[in-house]
């Protein structure tokens, strides 16, 4: 394995009850991938291949973490992608949701970053292989985090 395919960094979605019900279970679907390449953010489980997306890194200006809060104890995490102003719009599960609902969602992030994102659920993301890939393959491309602070919700 070359150093380049090291650094490829892929997490996938654990076996879900849908997979195993409907006999997919060939192989385990990705969740988040970062490689030379570029970006691929999959969709949900069941609605996986009409919600997946590819972004090649010359669509993307940053890779971005985020959080919203809920009424829950703890806050949704999502990793995101800034990009390019003109780049195509993306399938996803946020794909439908219009300015107005983003900006009650999530008042710190903008609209176009709340679509291209993926919440990071019955997945981890690893930040260390996140960030070794990102330099492996984008070294332009910054990892950068939005804070939400107390007067956005």
């Amino acid at each position: 394995m070359s150093a380049r395919e090291s650094s490829v960094y892929e997490v996938r979605y654990p076996w879900t009850p849908f997979q195993l019900l409907s006999g997919a279970v060939a192989r385990r679907l990705v969740a988040f991938r970062v490689d030379d390449r570029g970006v691929t953010m999959g969709g949900a489980p069941a609605r996986y291949a009409g919600q997946t997306a590819f972004v090649p890194w010359r669509d993307v200006s940053a890779v971005v973490l985020w959080q919203q809060r809920t009424a829950a104890l703890t806050p949704m995490r999502y990793v995101g992608l800034r990009r390019q102003p003109g780049a195509p719009a993306l399938p996803g599960p946020n794909a439908s949701l219009s300015r107005e609902q983003t900006s009650r969602l999530a008042p710190h992030i903008d609209h176009d970053l709340f679509l291209a994102s993926r919440h990071i659920n019955l997945w981890a993301l690893d930040r260390e292989r996140l960030v070794d890939a990102l330099h492996a393959f984008a070294p332009q491309v910054p990892l950068q985090e939005a804070e939400q602070t107390r007067a956005d919700g």
